[in-house]
């Protein structure tokens, strides 16, 4: 029988369509599966790829971008900026047991390129597991070394050093780097906090008291060595003066009496030692 066909309709091309097909099907698959098969990586953050059937690469890590990666697998992504971590009402005990509770703050960051081993080891929530009970331990163990005078007076700057000496040893080879931590406040029962200032006005006015207590005994040494050195002096003037120096002195003091304009008489011999006296000087 013979195969009919319409005149004026062109025959199906089945070769030619198919290209346009997978073109047309690739293009759905990609719309509709666009956020399972990309993920896009912010600025300062890092990112290490899960695989299904092989699990973590953590020797990979992906930089900022946009990535392509397989459905069933999945980029776990790290934030590698510096962070931030405030403690507040932290309890911590003197070294006569006190409590006090302080305030911290504490700046850490993941070490960018070991996120892989910091994911595997210790896991996203590395704050909770380890920053925290890091600074807690630290701020601990050193303000169980001083008093509460001791901190609330002279001491902070010297503990907050040490904490963060004592933070970074608990934090060695955890991927963490920590940057710095700095206490915000200290607050101490008020009585004790009432008695340490008490203690501190006493300590500044006895000090007070002896400044002036030195200021004075050290004027009294100083009129003490200038008396004496006037002393001194009177004794070498009086030993070096000799009867006739005296008298010359004398003769030399008349004459010059003598030669002033002034009306005198002078008595040559009459005077004591034989000095003349001047008589009617006006």
């Amino acid at each position: 029988m013979a195969q009919f066909q319409q005149q004026g309709q062109p025959e199906f091309n089945t070769k030619k369509a198919l290209p346009v097909f997978l073109i047309i099907a690739v293009g759905v698959f990609l719309l509709i599966s666009w956020n399972s098969i990309t993920v896009k990586i912010n600025s300062g953050e890092k990112g290490i790829m899960y695989h299904y059937f092989t699990g973590l690469n953590t020797d990979n890590v992906y930089p900022d971008g946009m990535h392509f990666k397989a459905p069933w697998n999945k980029m776990i992504i790290y934030d590698v900026r510096k962070q931030q971590y405030e403690a507040k009402g932290m309890k911590v005990l003197s070294s006569n047991g006190l409590e006090i509770h302080i305030d911290v703050s504490v700046w850490f960051l993941p070490v960018a390129d070991e996120i892989g081993q910091l994911h595997g080891n210790i896991g996203p929530d590395y704050i909770d597991k380890f920053i925290k009970p890091a600074v807690r331990s630290a701020a601990r163990t050193v303000f169980g070394k001083y008093t509460p005078e001791e901190i609330y007076s002279s001491k902070k700057e010297i503990i907050q050093s040490q904490i963060v000496n004592e933070t970074g040893k608990i934090l060695a080879n955890k991927h963490i780097t920590l940057d710095n931590v700095m206490i915000k406040s200290v607050t101490l029962p008020e009585r004790i906090k009432a008695a340490i200032s008490s203690k501190l006005t006493q300590e500044q006015e006895l000090q007070a008291y002896q400044f002036t207590l030195e200021k004075a005994e050290k004027e009294a040494q100083r009129q003490k060595i200038e008396a004496e050195g006037k002393a001194n002096a009177n004794r070498i003037i009086s030993a070096s003066l000799t009867d006739k120096i005296l008298k010359e002195k004398g003769i030399i003091a008349t004459l010059e009496l003598a030669n002033s304009p002034n009306a005198k008489v002078v008595v040559v011999g009459s005077g004591k030692d034989g000095l003349p006296m001047i008589l009617g000087n006006n």
